[in-house]
């Protein structure tokens, strides 16, 4: 029994280093609950092996010793009430030693009060739109990986389809609560340093916390299959300092009031074709390609064309209408509060007219904003 009390003392006091560092464990991460988890994971991983250096010990030496070789022969006994007792109990015991730091672990993991920071996050195919509470402050943050690079046309970056446009950003040091929600299907926000994994459901609200304790970028994915682009719904996350964060929110809302006038400044704009058609096509690579494809053919059964489509090709109102507004029951998702009106308008211009389509249609920022019925 001394044997087997020094070999997990010895095992347990080895450094974090000798098996963090390994590219096969779980990553120490950024807070103290991944610190926890990672500690809890490596304590349970070691009483694990010891139980089985033990069994496997007992088992190759009783094996050895008992042979038939040497004339052993089977006891002969059954129903021994002490052994019973004892392969009962001392499960029983090593169980409840592994239980007590879990659940303290599981219950701090699933404590959101007293939280410095609110921050509702909605999934939706593909990509996750955050909202500061507190702040009025909310934004979507997309892929922004090349499409040269997905199409094996340029090399790879080291953060290959781990890119966005417009990343999470969290203070250093202060308690941050997630609201968790879906627009469509189940998808599962997860930040392996924060040790923050949890589902977003259409309909209903999970919570989740973190306080980080390291500036820097820290990258993620959705964690649950949610689609054809479930690998192209990367997490990105940057943590600043407070004073830096502060200034960001300052700047953030400043940004907002900005857009806010370019926004009721472009309704009395007139775009030329080339310019509608140029950034209609940014526009359409960015939030259309995945689902219509780059060349407007769709995913016959999945995802209708655009290319000769009846949208594209009908009713110019109806178009901008579903661009607009989406379709309920389906994938496709209103892009009223993602895209401006410029955005907006050269999207619709540019399915209009590309592939072949040629309808020579041109829709201005004054359309949307006729359609929406109030300026964005």
């Amino acid at each position: 029994m001394r044997l087997v009390q020094l070999t997990l003392w010895l095992i347990l006091m080895l450094p974090q280093s000798v098996f963090a560092n390994s590219q096969y464990n779980l990553p120490v991460g950024v807070t103290d609950i991944s610190e926890n988890v990672y500690n809890l994971h490596m304590i349970i991983f070691l009483i694990c092996c010891v139980i089985g250096v033990i069994v496997f010990g007992v088992m190759f030496w009783s094996i050895y010793h008992h042979r038939k070789s040497k004339g052993a022969t089977a006891a002969q006994f059954h129903e021994s009430t002490k052994i019973e007792i004892l392969w009962t109990a001392i499960p029983f015991v090593i169980l409840i030693v592994m239980a007590i730091p879990a659940t303290k672990t599981l219950i701090a993991m699933e404590d959101t009060t007293k939280a410095d920071l609110t921050i509702k996050i909605t999934g939706s195919q593909w990509k996750w739109h955050y909202q500061y509470l507190e702040h009025d402050i909310e934004f979507y943050s997309v892929l922004s990986t090349p499409r040269e690079q997905i199409n094996n046309s340029e090399d790879k970056s080291d953060t290959y389809l781990l890119d966005v446009d417009k990343p999470l950003v969290l203070p250093k040091d202060k308690k941050v609560r997630f609201l968790m929600t879906s627009d469509d299907v189940i998808h599962s926000w997860w930040v392996p340093e924060f040790a923050v994994k949890k589902d977003a459901n259409p309909g209903f609200i999970n919570e989740a916390w973190t306080r980080v304790n390291e500036v820097g970028v820290y990258r993620g994915q959705c964690a649950e299959l949610c689609g054809k682009d479930h690998g192209f719904m990367p997490v990105v996350v940057e943590v600043k300092e407070v004073a830096d964060f502060d200034a960001w929110l300052v700047e953030s809302k400043q940004q907002k009031v900005a857009a806010a006038a370019e926004e009721a400044a472009s309704a009395n704009i007139a775009m030329s074709k080339e310019e509608l058609m140029t950034l209609g096509e940014q526009v359409y690579m960015t939030h259309c390609a995945a689902c219509h494809q780059p060349n407007g053919a769709g995913l016959p059964g999945v995802f209708p064309a655009l290319k000769n489509s009846p949208i594209a090709l009908g009713d110019i109102n109806a178009h901008i209408d579903i661009v607009v507004n989406g379709k309920p029951a389906t994938a496709m998702q209103g892009y009223a509060k993602m895209l401006n009106l410029k955005e907006l308008a050269s999207v619709v211009t540019y399915e209009r007219n590309a592939w072949e389509n040629n309808t020579g249609d041109l829709v201005q920022p004054s359309d949307i904003q006729q359609a929406n019925g109030e300026a964005k």
